[in-house]
C-alpha cells in the first residue's frame, strides 16, 4: 500500500511540473517516513553516501570542460572545421551538425551542452541558409544525443560507479556504436537532402581548409588524450575529467586567446548550477533506492525475470522497453541510480556482459533526451529554433530510428563494443 502511494505521489509531482530532482527527494522523504523504525537521519545519510564517490567528481569536471569550450569558442572552431570538411555535400550544414556533435562529444561528454553550444550557432545558420526549422531543430537535437555515447561520457562514469564496471572499457565500448549512430544520421540527411534539394556550402581553398584544420586540431586531440590516458592507466576517469577541464582552459586562454581569468567566475557559476541539478537528483535517487530496497523491489524484479527463463536477448529487449518509458519523464542519471542496481544482478545471472548492459542502457536513455515530455535536448533545440515540441519531435523521428537500429546491433552483435 505504501509503495503504491509513493508511486502515485511521484507521478503526481512530475505531472504538475515539479523538477525531477525535487520529485524524487519528496518521494524519498515521504517513503522513508513510512518505514518502521527508520531514523530521521537516514535520508541525509543516504543522500551523502550516494555522492560520496571519487568517480562522481568526474561529473562536474566534465560539465566544467563543456562550459569552458563554449566560453572559449572551441565549439566555433569545431563547427568551422566540420563545415569545411563536409559542407560541400548536399545538406552540408546538416552533415556538419552531426560531425561537430561527434567531435564535441569526444571532449565534453555532455549531450545538453552540445545542444546548447552547437545549437545556438548552427540552428540559426541552417535556417538562414534555406533549411526548414524542422530539419534544423531535428538534426541538432538528435545528433546531440551522441554526447552520452561517444567517450568521454558522464553517463558512463555514473554507470561505472554504480556497478563497479571499468569506465575505460565502457569508453571503448561506446566508440563504435557512437560513430555508427553518427554515420547513420548522416545517411538519413543525405536522403532528405536529395529529396528536398538542400543547399551545399561554397567550396573553400586548400589553404583555408589547412588553416581551419590547424585551428581545430588542439580541440580534436583531447578525446585521444583522455581515452588513451584511461585505457593505458595514466590516470583515472576523474583525473581525466580534471585534465580535460585544465586542457580546455589552457587551449582557450593561451592558444586561441579567447578566454581570460575574469571569465572563470561566470564559468564556475554555470558549472555549479548544472552540476548541482544532476548531483542532487543523484543524491535523492540514492535515498529513494533505500525505500525501494526496504520493500524488496529487487526481489520482485528478480522474480519477474526468472519467469522469462535464461533468454538474455528477451531480457535486454525488456530493459530497452522499460528505459524507453522511463526516459520520457526522467533524466538519465536518476533513472540509472534508481534502476541499474535492481537489474544489474539479474543481468549477471543471465550472463549479460556488464559493458554490453551499460551501453544498451545508455543508448536507450539517450533517446529519452529527444522524446517529450522531458526530452531536454529536444526542449533546448526547439526553443532555439522557435519550433513547437510536436513538430520538433516529428523532425527527430528518422534519427531515432537510426539509434534504435544501432541499439539492436549492440544487443545481437556485442563484438562491436571492442571489449
Amino acid at each position: 500500500m505504501e509503495l503504491a502511494i509513493i508511486t502515485l505521489l511521484f507521478i503526481t509531482l512530475i505531472i504538475i511540473g515539479i523538477p525531477i530532482a525535487f520529485s524524487i527527494g519528496i518521494a524519498s522523504l515521504v517513503g522513508i517516513g513510512t518505514m518502521t523504525g527508520a531514523p530521521t537521519t537516514m535520508i541525509p545519510m543516504k543522500m551523502f553516501y550516494g555522492l560520496n564517490s571519487y568517480v562522481l567528481l568526474a561529473v562536474p569536471l566534465f560539465v566544467l570542460t563543456a562550459n569552458i569550450m563554449n566560453s572559449g569558442q572551441i565549439s566555433h572552431r569545431l563547427i568551422n572545421f566540420s563545415i569545411a570538411l563536409v559542407g560541400r555535400k548536399p545538406g552540408g550544414l546538416g552533415h556538419a551538425n552531426v560531425l561537430v556533435s561527434m567531435l564535441f562529444a569526444g571532449v565534453s561528454g555532455s549531450s545538453t551542452a552540445d545542444t546548447a553550444g552547437v545549437g545556438k550557432i548552427l540552428i540559426p545558420n541552417m535556417i538562414n541558409k534555406g533549411y526548414s526549422r524542422e530539419m534544423s531543430v531535428g538534426v541538432t537535437a538528435a545528433s546531440s544525443t551522441i554526447g552520452g555515447i561517444i567517450p568521454p561520457s558522464i553517463t558512463m562514469v555514473i554507470y561505472g560507479g554504480l556497478t563497479n564496471t571499468s569506465v575505460g572499457q565502457l569508453f571503448i565500448g561506446g566508440m563504435v556504436p557512437g560513430v555508427l549512430i553518427g554515420l547513420g544520421m548522416m545517411f538519413v540527411i543525405s536522403i532528405i537532402a536529395r529529396r528536398d534539394n538542400l543547399p551545399v556550402m561554397e567550396k573553400i581553398s586548400r589553404a583555408e581548409f589547412i588553416a581551419l584544420s590547424k585551428d581545430a586540431i588542439p580541440a580534436m586531440i583531447t578525446p585521444f588524450i583522455i581515452i588513451g590516458g584511461i585505457v593505458f592507466g595514466v590516470f583515472t576517469p576523474t583525473e581525466a575529467a580534471a585534465f580535460s577541464a585544465l586542457y580546455a582552459y589552457l587551449v582557450s586562454a593561451f592558444y586561441y586567446k579567447s578566454i581570460s581569468l575574469k571569465d572563470l567566475p561566470k564559468i564556475f557559476t554555470e558549472t555549479l548550477k548544472l552540476s548541482c541539478l544532476s548531483l542532487f537528483a543523484l543524491a535523492a535517487a540514492s535515498a529513494l533506492g533505500e525505500f525501494l530496497g526496504y520493500y524488496q523491489i529487487n526481489a520482485t524484479v528478480s522474480n519477474f525475470f526468472s519467469g522469462i527463463g535464461n533468454n538474455e536477448y528477451l531480457f535486454l529487449f525488456i530493459i530497452v522497453a522499460f528505459f524507453l518509458f522511463i526516459g520520457t519523464f526522467m533524466d538519465a542519471i536518476p533513472a540509472m541510480v534508481l534502476f541499474v542496481p535492481v537489474i544489474y544482478p539479474v543481468a549477471l545471472t543471465l550472463g549479460v556482459d556488464p559493458v554490453q548492459l551499460g551501453i544498451v542502457v545508455i543508448i536507450t536513455l539517450s533517446i529519452g533526451l529527444i522524446t517529450p515530455p522531458y526530452g531536454l535536448c529536444l526542449l533546448i533545440a526547439s526553443a532555439i529554433g522557435e519550433l513547437s515540441i510536436d513538430k520538433s519531435f516529428k523532425a527527430v523521428m528518422p534519427y531515432i530510428s537510426v539509434i534504435v537500429l544501432v541499439l539492436v546491433a549492440v544487443i545481437f552483435m556485442p563484438f562491436i563494443l571492442l571489449v
